[in-house]
């Protein structure tokens, strides 16, 4: 089954603050991080069940490279990205959205 992928305002927003503290750390960075992120979610978008339940329905993807977790879940005919998380950040910050 091929799904669509939503990502939520959140996510996105995660997505870019981490990028912009990367490219802070080192120029380009914080593209190369996009880049890992976006062949990440291809991967996940093609083998959704591959990745373990963390908590209820919701799975967490590592991105390759860098210290992230993309958590997700999948329904009917879509898979949500609920938030893209450092791995030392507080897990309960994903439950609550």
């Amino acid at each position: 089954m091929s799904y669509r992928i939503f990502v939520t305002s959140e996510a996105e927003l995660d997505a870019l603050e981490s990028a912009i503290w990367y490219n802070e750390q080192s120029d380009g960075l914080g593209a190369k991080f996009l880049e890992a992120l976006d062949i990440e979610i291809v991967y996940i978008k093609s083998n959704p069940e591959l990745f373990a339940v963390k908590y209820k329905e919701t799975r967490v993807a590592h991105v390759k490279r860098f210290p992230y977790g993309i958590h997700y879940i999948i329904e009917t005919e879509r898979i949500v990205i609920l938030a893209i998380l450092h791995t030392s950040r507080n897990p309960q910050l994903w439950k609550d959205r």
